[in-house]
């Protein structure tokens, strides 16, 4: 029997995985269409005057569902890439002569703890057990649900886990009853601003998150992010995954309800069923007509999309102090700046910004007595994006650097580009510009997000960080394999 065509637009985490986990079945022919002039979507790379920069990614959380990944195509993380554990797992900068180095032994983070408040050990074993159930339950079991219908939670041990879940519960209140000190507070509430929502409209679910933080660690593939793109590029390719690049998609052609061609900048594509794993609005707003949209203009407009980001790649001539290889800077009021991206959105008047230093762990990033940095702002989505803007969060967020390390740098910066809103779109068709997808709210979760599957084209699919599980790197993984099993059901 021949082979059904697949055609994946796209080759972000998402859209490797959906391609590879198709053709690994023997019953797909499968094609990627991608815009750029390499894999990997946001997490492409660029080098430049030495300096190899990670465009996107940076935090390597999880390690268990990339090992997962792999492990499905009979292959490990260590036949592509190296992975190492950083300890301390990053710094936090307070204020100056005030930081915190986040150790990875746990013995060492609940003395860290006690240091702070008396007894919050105690409360971090009791918090951790919990987080531990919801990312056992969520990351093994929920978020592989594709999410279609009700039915598929209507199942007695999931009804039961969606009090243990907190699902209707915030993440604000929940933290706030094991914690009071300040600085621990920020800790916990990081991963949740920079990824997804204010606290208090985040359901406690997302503890698991610092499950992930405190109990599996941070990690690092050396030779960069990219590592893991590269490694998922030639487990695609030895499945029979066909690449074709720098070929952006202008039109997907549906007849009788059903995509049957595929229209790029270079020629038409016929398909048996087709991926979208671009940025969803753009797919249904750029490349299908009006009638064969599943959502209007005004769902999207009431959207809660997580933060956009102003980002800096600098080259510098010297090897900086006081750095680690994820440094975040709460100097400023850190509620301030949450409220200036989701409740009223306006560039931050004092924002709160994190530091990638990967070449304190790997010297291949940079040359030889070189730094090697990645400076990211979160911002509002949606935001006028000009160059005036960005060089004044250059000049802002440059000076901080500089006070609070104690060091010269900006007179040492030998390589300078910037990335935000503009960039998103151009590169990527970002919905409003934004980096991360949708805020994990109560109100987005689950069957209220954007469906993977579209309601009026047959065979056309969703995957990414617009529709279920969510953002990141780990959930995008698994967003094209839960695709990639609906495919499977409905076409083999």
């Amino acid at each position: 029997m021949a082979k059904k065509k697949v055609l994946v637009i796209g080759s972000g985490f998402a859209g490797l995985a959906a391609a590879t986990s198709l053709a690994a079945t023997g019953l797909f022919e499968v094609e990627v269409l991608e815009k750029n002039e390499s894999p990997g979507g946001r997490a492409r790379v660029f080098k430049d005057k030495g300096f190899t920069f990670d465009m996107g990614p940076s935090w390597y959380w999880m390690p268990d569902v990339f090992d997962a990944y792999f492990d499905k195509f009979g292959k490990k993380t260590a036949d592509y890439y190296q992975l190492v554990r950083l300890d301390p797992s990053y710094r936090v900068f307070f204020g100056k002569d005030d930081l915190l180095d986040i150790p990875a032994r746990m013995t060492e983070i609940n003395a860290l703890f006690e240091s702070l408040e008396p007894g919050s050990s105690k409360m971090l074993e009791k918090f951790l057990a919990q987080a531990a159930y919801k990312y056992q339950v969520g990351i093994n079991d929920l978020v592989y649900k594709p999410s279609r219908s009700l039915t598929e939670f209507i199942d007695l041990k999931l009804l039961v886990d969606v009090l243990r879940l907190d699902v209707f519960q915030s993440f604000s209140s929940h933290i706030r009853k094991f914690f009071h000190h300040k600085k621990i507070l920020q800790l916990i509430e990081f991963p949740i601003l920079f990824l997804g929502a204010l606290p208090e409209n985040t359901p406690a679910l997302y503890s698991l998150m610092n499950y992930a933080d405190i109990s599996l660690g941070t990690w690092y593939p050396m030779g960069g992010m990219h590592q893991i793109v590269e490694g998922m590029v030639k487990v695609a390719e030895e499945k029979g995954v066909k690449f074709r690049y720098a070929e952006p998609v202008s039109k997907i052609i549906v007849e009788n309800g059903q995509a049957r061609r595929v229209v790029t900048s270079k020629g038409q594509y016929e398909a048996d069923i087709v991926v979208a794993g671009a940025d969803y609005h753009h797919v249904e707003y750029d490349l299908l007509t009006k009638d064969l949209r599943n959502y209007t203009e005004e769902y999207w407009d009431k959207r809660v999309m997580a933060p956009s980001s102003l980002i800096f790649y600098l080259g510098v001539n010297k090897r900086l102090k006081n750095l680690r290889h994820h440094n975040l800077f709460f100097d400023e009021d850190f509620k301030d700046h949450a409220k200036e991206i989701y409740e009223s959105p306006q560039w931050p008047s004092k924002p709160l910004f994190y530091v990638s230093a990967p070449s304190i762990t790997d010297s291949s990033v940079a040359p030889e007595g070189c730094e090697n940095l990645f400076i990211l702002i979160p911002v509002a989505p949606d935001l006028q994006d000009t160059a005036e803007v960005r060089e004044k969060y250059y000049q802002m967020v440059m000076q901080r650097l500089e006070n609070l390390t104690g060091q010269s740098v900006q007179e040492h910066v030998v390589f300078k580009r910037s990335y935000a809103h503009a960039d998103f779109k151009q590169d990527y068709h970002a919905f409003k510009g934004n980096a991360y997808g949708l805020a994990n709210t109560l109100m987005q979760t689950a069957i209220l997000k954007p469906s993977l599957k579209s309601k009026k084209v047959k065979n056309l699919y969703f995957t990414g960080q617009l529709t279920v599980p969510g953002p990141g790197v780990p959930p995008s993984l698994i967003s094209g394999q839960v695709v990639a099993g609906e495919v499977q059901k409905e076409f083999s």
